[in-house]
């Protein structure tokens, strides 16, 4: 009876954990993820304990928490109505702040960007519920469009913005008159990124990725 009482108590911390780490995270998805677990396990304390409103409860944060998971893994990102891109000016004071003030996440992904000037850079501000999700700056070469920066806040990251963007977002990008995009990745995980949103893998030469519109 004592380790039973134990155990029990014991289930009660882990779901309090996990209800507070969960807080801790910035990405959107892995916070429902970790609230969905602790939820889970916190209505498994209460069935053991007898506790109807505890059971009550997280069996509501853990629909709620299903609910908004379910768009992010299984609704496909040609029916994401919550995700957009706009085109923005390069010299634009908004833009530069943006970028000025996130800068150092920036540089973790992709340490050589600098913000490239001229008439031939095309800049898009990526949005969700149409709020600033994530930036992408690139300059252009005839029809190609060479990608100086691919960003996304970290609090998206999970969200499958880059799928979007890369598949049914794509038309930005026809309807400025670019027909491939190219990029080079500077570090494992920008190759990994660019990999997962369909970039065929980097030339030989060139060392670039590519997109063909």
């Amino acid at each position: 009876m004592i380790a039973a009482g134990f155990a029990i108590e014991l289930l009660g911390y882990v779901a309090s954990g996990l209800v507070v780490l969960g807080l801790t995270m910035r990405s959107l998805v892995r916070l429902r993820t970790i609230s969905l677990v602790g939820s889970i396990t916190f209505l498994a304390y209460g069935v053991l304990i007898g506790s109807v409103p505890i059971m009550i409860t997280n069996v509501c944060i853990a629909a709620i928490n299903i609910w908004f998971l379910r768009r992010e893994f299984l609704v496909k990102p040609a029916d994401r109505d919550d995700l957009g891109v706009s085109r923005i000016r390069a010299d634009s004071p908004f833009l530069l702040d943006f970028i000025e003030y996130h800068h150092d996440d920036i540089t973790g992904f992709q340490p050589e960007f600098q913000m490239p000037t001229g008439d031939d850079v095309l800049a898009l501000l990526l949005t969700r519920e149409s709020l600033p999700a994530g930036l992408v700056v690139g300059h252009r070469h005839g029809r190609i469009l060479s990608i100086d920066l691919d960003y996304v806040l970290r609090e998206h990251r999970d969200s499958r913005l880059g799928a979007w963007l890369y598949g049914p977002g794509r038309t930005v990008f026809r309807e400025a008159g670019f027909t491939e995009l190219r990029a080079v990745a500077v570090t494992a995980a920008h190759d990994k990124y660019l990999r997962r949103v369909g970039f065929d893998p980097p030339d030989d030469k060139t060392g670039e990725f590519a997109l063909v519109l």
